[in-house]
């Protein structure tokens, strides 16, 4: 084998050593990329869960507080039925007697005075 031969094979071996660096640094850096991506992916999908969580807590803030101020309502709106229910109760008891007392007391009805004189037929048209 000639000087010049042996150098081109030791060229070729050496490029092909090269070559096999070269692919597995980049085989590396592939692994390196995925885990980046990875955990890039994994560190935005945790700040969009903690984001979520806190709306959620505020939302069930929020449902508590309209929840016990129902409630406040509709216990304030019983005890206002209950009161008007009284009231109603004491009025329809003052109209019966009162029913009750005119129909008994004829006095106090005042009696139409008789007609005296003659009556329109056109009058009387344009009275409807």
């Amino acid at each position: 084998m000639s000087k010049e031969e042996f150098k081109q094979r030791w060229a070729r071996k050496s490029l092909r050593e090269m070559l096999s660096a070269v692919e597995e640094h980049m085989g590396k850096l592939e692994e390196s990329m995925e885990d980046a991506k990875e955990d890039s992916v994994q560190e935005l999908l945790d700040s969009q869960r903690k984001k979520l969580t806190e709306r959620n807590d505020a939302l069930d803030a929020m449902m508590m507080a309209l929840k016990e101020e129902t409630i406040a309502t509709a216990m304030a709106l019983n005890t206002r039925i209950e009161e008007l229910e009284g009231e109603l109760a004491l009025c329809r008891a003052a109209v019966g007697k009162g029913v009750a007392y005119a129909a008994l007391n004829n006095e106090d009805v005042l009696k139409p005075k008789e007609f005296a004189g003659t009556r329109s037929a056109c009058n009387v048209d344009n009275f409807l």
